[in-house]
This record gives C-alpha cells, structure tokens and sequence, in this order.
C-alpha cells in the first residue's frame, strides 16, 4: 500500500471563471473516506509539484450519507465522498463537481433546482398546529417498510446527475421530486393533496419528461426504488387524468 495518496481535481474559482485541473499529493490512512484527503489538502494547499495554492472547496456537514451535500464524481461516478473510501478507489483519483447544476466554487455546487422542485409538487403535510391531532392512524409495517426507504432521499442530487434527461434544454424535475409525490400522496394526512401533486407533475418538467432511462435507480446511494416510484405515478397520472376528462 502506498504511503501517499494522489488526487487529481477539478478547480474553479466562480461561476463565471474558467476551470482548471490541479493535482495533489497527500499522507494515506488506512480506511480513510475522501473527504480526509480534502480535509489534509485544506490544511497545506500545495500541489503535488509544490506550488501554493488555495484549499479546496466542498460542502459536507453529517459525514455519514445522511445529509447529501458531498455529493461529487469520483473517477467519473458520481457519488458521495464521506462513504468513498480510499482504498477501493483506483488512483490517481479524479475529483469533480457534479455537471448538471451551477458550479459555486470548485466541488460546491447550488442545488436550489431540486428544493425548487419540491416547492413544486408540494413536498410536505400541511400542519398548522393550532389544535391537538392525536394519534396518527395506524399503518400496517409493510406499508410503513415501503415508505421508510421512499423517505431516506437525501436531496444529494445524484439521481439528476446521472439522468440523460437533465439538460439546458429540459425543465424536467428529475426522480427525487417525483419519489416525494409518491412518498407523500401515500401518506394518510399527505393525501388530502394528492390532487394537487398529480397536477403538478403533469405539468411541464413533470412524468411524461422522464425517459425511462433508469440511470438514476442504479446510482441512488439509499438504494431507493425510484424507478418503482415513477412506475406508479404513471399509473396514478392517467387515471386521474382519465377521471378528470369524464367530470367535464
């Protein structure tokens, strides 16, 4: 094993400055994640050649595939650098910020697109707390199995980065968004807008954007069954579509 480990990563300084490609050489741990190399640049930013220059720039905050903000592509995988350990990772190890959403600053990108998404399809059970609710209706465990992994979306954006159908030229709002219809709609209290969400993803961007690729299934780290989620939300969208053209 060697006793350094080299990376190779994309550098960008804004959103309007060109990128370039700086490698760095740094001290190996054995089971260390990527994020460690990032961490050991950030205290001695000095490329590989020795010249000095900035630390890197990325976002984490749980450091346990939790919260999905260090998402970046790894040798070409887009992924999350907390759980990319070193060792299972060829070398030199080629960093990048994810493609299909604006670059901040080096492996930072600007997600809005996604929460934006989900202010779209309503995303959320509407609760004012102005009164006592009670207990919650009792849901059978096969249920509550099914909708704990629809829940575990982590926002990370992998799903829209490994989707041909994300693109400047498409308003398309990707799998996560379309997985919360589901997740959400399924819900007893969640279903009171059930209507509301349907409309939302019929409408531009939405279901019928989605090119059955499922690229996004095969990337999702919480292994959620997204291509099952979008199945049934076609099934939901044209019988409501079907319903909905009858009552006129």
């Amino acid at each position: 094993m060697a006793d350094t480990v080299r990376l190779k990563i994309k550098r960008q300084d804004g959103p309007d400055t060109s990128a370039r490609w700086e490698e760095f050489e740094v001290p190996h741990r054995k089971g260390e994640n990527l994020l460690t190399c990032l961490m050991d640049i950030q205290k001695n930013p000095v490329t590989a050649d020795g010249k000095p220059t900035t630390p890197v720039v990325w976002e984490s905050n749980c450091l346990e595939e939790v919260c999905g903000a260090c998402t970046m592509v790894i040798n070409g995988r887009v992924r999350q650098g907390c759980t990319a350990l070193v060792d299972k990772i060829e070398q030199p190890i080629k960093v990048e910020p994810m493609t299909k959403f604006p670059v901040v600053r080096d492996l930072m990108v600007d997600r809005s697109r996604m929460f934006e998404s989900l202010k779209k399809v309503h995303a959320w059970i509407d609760i004012d707390g102005t009164h006592d609710l009670g207990p919650g209706p009792r849901v059978a465990p096969d249920v509550q199995q099914t909708r704990y992994v629809l829940s575990t979306c982590m926002t990370c954006g992998c799903c829209l980065e490994a989707c041909p159908q994300i693109n400047p030229r498409s308003q398309f709002i990707g799998a996560a968004a379309l997985n919360q219809v589901r997740l959400f709609n399924e819900h007893p209290s969640g279903a009171l807008h059930k209507d509301v969400r349907l409309e939302a993803i019929m409408d531009d961007g939405g279901i019928s954007d989605c090119g059955n690729a499922q690229n996004c299934v095969q990337v999702c780290p919480k292994n959620i069954p997204l291509t099952d989620s979008i199945a049934a939300l076609y099934r939901e969208t044209t019988w409501y579509g079907l319903f909905s053209w009858l009552k006129r």
